[in-house]
């Protein structure tokens, strides 16, 4: 098995997304993988105070993001939701167009379209999966 360097996109806006969050980042480190998970690292725009290390928070959690973005080499975009979460589109996309390795997480049966989600979002992830078994497996497999 390789060790990726996950970024976890997700949504971390309630106490249930960020459970659930936790929940999907303990499996991939339980898989042996490295992860990013934006609200343990930089916390919630929120809580933290309007200015960090000489930038607004939200310039400093952007940059921080995006660090973290270039740093990763998979990217696990979590669509769960009644729409996927605006700040992981960004994320999915800004990785896609560099090259890195995409995969979607999604166990929530609501859909954007007749049962589909928007296709340029189920266009960019190399492959959807559906469940937390289906997760550790993947990501426990040897050429994953």
């Amino acid at each position: 098995m390789k060790k990726r360097k996950i970024y976890i996109a997700a949504p971390l806006f309630n106490e249930g997304e960020r459970a659930f969050n936790e929940r999907i980042d303990a499996i991939l480190r339980d898989c042996g993988h490295e992860t990013f998970l934006p609200q343990r690292e930089g916390g919630c725009v929120a809580d933290l105070p309007d200015m960090i290390e000489g930038m607004p928070k939200r310039k400093y959690l952007f940059k921080l993001d995006c660090a973290h973005m270039d740093w990763c080499d998979t990217l696990l975009f979590l669509f769960d939701g009644r729409v996927p979460d605006e700040g992981a589109c960004f994320e999915l996309g800004y990785c896609y167009a560099r090259g890195k390795d995409c995969i979607g997480y999604k166990t929530d049966a609501r859909s954007f379209i007749d049962g589909y989600d928007n296709v340029m979002l189920h266009g960019a992830p190399e492959r959807v999966l559906h469940s937390e078994e289906e997760l550790r497996d993947f990501f426990m497999a040897e050429d994953c």
